[in-house]
């Protein structure tokens, strides 16, 4: 039967903190010149990374600004290392967080655009720099904005599921555009701001953002902790309490707000400062400035007044450089001395980089380098070959759009080389369109930063070469080494039933790890039998131990109830000791029926659905079940079924009482107005077993009738999956789904 298989590596939903093993010494050694300062760079550092949104190039006193007030994030630029050549992933939000959290480049990441309708969503596979530092007992917060999807609070690509034990902030992509929310969630609840009913300002949401920063810097100070602060300014609307310093300018008020909103950012940086100082921990804590992106131009803002982008030509939408290339300041006194780099470095450079001075294994497949050596003042840092950027952009803003000569909403590439600097262009949405068919710019950087002069015609030998590795750099799916703990459990539970759950501890890293242990924690009253071994000496790079255990459940457990599961993984690392956990959940199924039902009438076992919540009886989209619309197909309306999101599985306990399953599945009119690319594929499954498949639905084709033979069947699975690779308008229902008993 199909299992639900998450991969989350460190997750501590869990697992207490005091359960896990003591961090290491950092590796990294503290600057030549920090004298008797020295002493602060032996212990683990505190480890902070602020991300500004929409901050460009020259935004910042330190980078150039003349206009904006920024003088708490200058002196950390004048205390610490300041880069010139950082860069972020992509020139948009959602892919460049998600190459940040991953250190994969938009060629190989789970994200490479912003949410066009479904919002994205990290894979299985992926690891974030959260659940490698929680492996080596790390405390660890995402404060503010997270970006990818669905707005759920149980679900694989949650905060709390990749790594983060603490989360408050915004899920949505699109909800992080509001700066006076109606609610901000708090791990996986939502927390309604009163302050802002009816639209009220009350409270702003920076200020909440940052006050739960500092309450966790002062609540975990005594201990290993990761921060990473993500608020949402100064990304549009330019909504601010007060302009503050600004309020006298003659400028729009767009503008105005803008800059107050930089300055704000610069008093937030300084705050985190503050209190690391009036901790005693600053010493021992490294803190990176740096921004998602380029300067946005949106709302009525005019990056053009501020120079943000100092020289350098593009905005946000652009790969030239003003739209990719980054503020990025290390700051840690007694750590991190004081100077400037010119290394060109890639935010992918962040995971393997707090990896090091944590001392906890990386994943071996990102494409960062760590810099944890140039931190520490070594000139032995690894530079990249080349660093690569992917645009599939649909947004259209007009300075950007005329940086690209009208070519803003095309597939772009972008690939930095030394100092050459390629940029290309697809006339057409297909990566695959033969090179000669893109548009292909050149640019010498060491001459020319502002990419005002095209060399690509004096210099053809070059363009081949740099048009070679932007193809090797891209690949349509990205197959990820597993690294930690991974788990499948072959449920559900039947009380007095054995099932199993499997579970692998995969070395995913570069290096050895000795002592492997994999074990299973359930709830009391539980049996639990280990079915195979469940520890090995070693685990060499890329090798994995799997276990698999007899779980059976009390003959008296409550049925239709979720239960605990949790699988820990521990390894002994050459830096020291891991400890990976996934929290599981299985459920006893409910009762089964005893008269001919409706599905939507039923509770199921479980479900899983690509966006949103499943919906009982109604289509309505992005809506929570029960309300909206009644489903239709072609006009006719049906007041009974299951509305999901592809791909999606929904599993219910006949218990071998059913005589039939009747429905109709397909794209409903709610999805077809929405656009005329949905396509999906239906299924119906008796305990694994395939009983009926559509061919491909689409909304123009209108629905497919259903009517299997269910007898015997104890566990009925209705799957729904996406049929054209692509899942934006895959919205599709099944009316009157219904069940008769024997």
């Amino acid at each position: 039967m199909p299992t639900r298989r998450h991969f989350i590596a460190g997750s501590a939903a869990t697992l207490g903190l005091a359960a896990l093993p003591a961090a290491p010494e950092a590796l990294a050694a503290p600057a030549a010149d920090q004298g008797a300062a020295a002493s602060a760079g032996t212990a683990t550092p505190n480890l902070v990374v602020i991300l500004a949104d929409d901050l460009g190039h020259g935004d910042l006193g330190a980078y150039g600004q003349k206009l904006i007030t920024t003088p708490r994030i200058d002196r950390l630029a004048a205390e610490g290392l300041r880069f010139t050549d950082a860069y972020s992933t992509a020139a948009v939000c959602a892919p460049s967080r998600c190459s940040l959290l991953t250190g994969l480049h938009t060629g190989h990441s789970a994200v490479r655009a912003n949410p066009d309708g479904v919002p994205g969503a990290l894979k299985a596979g992926d690891t974030t720099f959260a659940e490698v530092l929680r492996a080596r007992g790390y405390r660890t917060a995402v404060i503010g904005k997270w970006g990818f999807g669905p707005e759920e609070g149980d679900q694989p690509s949650h905060p709390n599921s990749r790594g983060f034990e603490e989360f408050y902030g915004y899920i949505d992509h699109g909800h992080a555009h509001e700066y006076y929310p109606q609610y901000l969630w708090h791990n996986g609840a939502k927390e309604t701001i009163a302050a802002n009913a009816g639209g009220a300002k009350g409270a702003y949401a920076p200020q909440l953002i940052e006050q739960r920063a500092l309450d966790f810097i002062g609540d975990h100070g005594a201990e290993p902790f990761l921060l990473f602060l993500t608020p949402t300014v100064p990304h549009a609307p330019s909504d601010i309490p007060d302009v503050g310093a600004y309020a006298s300018r003659t400028w729009s008020q767009q503008n105005k707000g803008h800059a107050a909103q930089i300055t704000y950012f610069d008093s937030l940086v300084g705050k985190v400062t503050d209190r690391l100082r009036a901790l005693g921990i600053a010493e021992n804590t490294v803190v990176l400035v740096t921004s998602d992106n380029g300067p946005h131009e949106e709302g009525g803002v005019d990056p053009d007044l501020f120079d943000a982008n100092g020289p350098l030509r593009g905005y946000k939408r652009n790969l030239y450089e003003g739209g990719i290339r980054v503020p990025l300041i290390a700051w840690s006194p007694g750590r991190i001395g004081a100077g400037t780099t010119s290394r060109p470095t890639s935010l992918t450079d962040v995971l393997p980089t707090l990896a090091e001075l944590a001392g906890a294994p990386a994943p071996a497949d990102i494409d960062g380098l760590s810099a944890a050596p140039l931190l520490a003042g070594s000139p032995n840092a690894a530079r990249h070959d080349h660093l690569y950027w992917y645009r599939d952009e649909r947004g259209v803003t007009s300075r950007a759009n005329a940086e690209d000569g009208g070519r803003a909403t095309w597939l772009a590439e972008a690939l930095r080389k030394d100092d050459w600097k390629a940029v290309r262009f697809a006339p057409v949405r297909d990566h695959a369109l033969p090179d000669a068919q893109w548009q292909v710019e050149l640019y010498d950087l060491a001459s020319d930063p502002g990419e005002q002069r095209d060399v690509a015609a004096a210099n053809p030998s070059v363009v081949t070469g740099l048009v070679a590795l932007m193809r090797s750099s891209w690949v349509d799916t990205y197959v990820r080494r597993p690294f930690g703990v991974r788990a499948q459990i072959q449920g559900p539970a039947v009380p007095g039933q054995p099932f199993t759950v499997t579970a692998t501890l995969a070395n995913g890293s570069g290096k050895a790890w000795t002592g492997a242990l994999l074990a299973l924690r359930a709830p009391a009253g539980w049996q639990v039998q280990a079915a195979t071994a469940t520890g090995v000496d070693q685990l060499a790079p890329g090798a994995a131990l799997t276990t698999s255990w007899r779980v059976t459940p009390p003959a008296a457990a409550a049925p239709g109830t979720q239960w605990p599961l949790t699988v820990d993984g521990t390894a002994q690392s050459p830096t020291g000791p891991l400890r990976f956990s996934v929290p599981e959940r299985v459920s006893t199924v409910p009762a089964a029926p005893v008269a001919d039902s409706y599905l939507s009438d039923l509770a199921w076992v479980s479900a899983v659905n690509g966006w949103g919540p499943v919906e009982r009886d109604r289509s309505n989209g992005r809506n929570a079940a029960g309300d909206g619309t009644p489903i239709s197909f072609g006009g006719v309306t049906y007041a009974k079924g299951l509305g999901v999101h592809a791909p999606s599985e929904i599993v219910y306990h006949l218990g071998g009482r059913a005589d039939r399953f009747t429905a109709l599945v397909g794209i409903d009119d709610f999805s077809t107005k929405q656009a005329a690319t949905g396509a999906t594929r239906a299924s119906v499954r008796g305990d694994g077993k395939v009983l009926f498949t559509t061919g491909k639905l689409t909304g123009a084709g209108g629905p497919v009738r259903v009517d299997v033979d269910v007898r015997g069947v104890k566990l009925l699975h209705l799957v729904v999956e996406d049929a054209n690779a692509n899942s934006a308008f895959d919205h599709t229902s099944w009316a009157l789904a219904r069940v008769t008993v024997l």
